[in-house]
């Protein structure tokens, strides 16, 4: 099963602030527990975001980098995340990961040629209100049967429903609150 960490410095709680060294921190402590971290600060700008990728990219899991392929690329990192729709950089190297995030069946069919895909909300979850009610499942075990890539589960997904969604034939999850401080 693929654990995926999605660092939101934002949701570490009163004592962090916001800030990158709790960030950094909280990668640390949670990098043996974990296959994958997502470097997921949408609100940095490009040098900082590759400051902190340049430190990530240093701990055991795979790193991801959200939305930037060219910070990815810089600090070496396993490969980026994109949104859904958003065309695919064409000089991608073979052992680049390219992930997508999905919110239906559709598209995580559309997504066929990425190398996984997250697909949420699978369960309610705060950090995802805008993206409709929670899919479930049923439909989480759908995209899997429909594609032959990974499809991780996000969006309420914990170590204690994490099983339902791997034997609804999801690779793995990602979450933010899962392994918080």
């Amino acid at each position: 099963m693929i654990r995926c960490y999605i660092t939101d410095r934002h949701a570490l709680g009163d004592r962090a602030l916001g800030s990158i060294d709790a960030l950094l921190e909280n990668a640390r402590r949670v990098a043996s527990t974990v296959d994958w971290i997502q470097l997921r600060e949408k609100d940095l700008p490009s040098d900082e975001l590759l400051a902190i990728a340049r430190e990530l990219v240093k701990l055991p899991p795979k790193l991801i980098v959200n939305s930037n392929v060219d910070v990815a690329r810089a600090c070496g990192a396993a490969g980026a995340h994109l949104p859904s729709g958003v065309p695919f950089p064409s000089d991608i190297p073979a052992n680049f990961l390219i992930g997508v995030s999905c919110h239906s069946v559709a598209e995580v069919v559309r997504a066929q040629k990425a190398g996984y895909v997250f697909l949420s909300p699978i369960f309610p979850s705060p950090s995802k209100p805008g993206y409709g009610p929670a899919l479930g499942l049923a439909q989480l075990a759908e995209a899997a049967r429909r594609v032959s890539i990974p499809v991780l589960a996000l969006g309420g997904v914990s170590e204690s429903n994490a099983q339902a969604c791997v034997a609804a034939g999801a690779a793995g999850y990602a979450s933010i609150s899962a392994w918080q401080l």
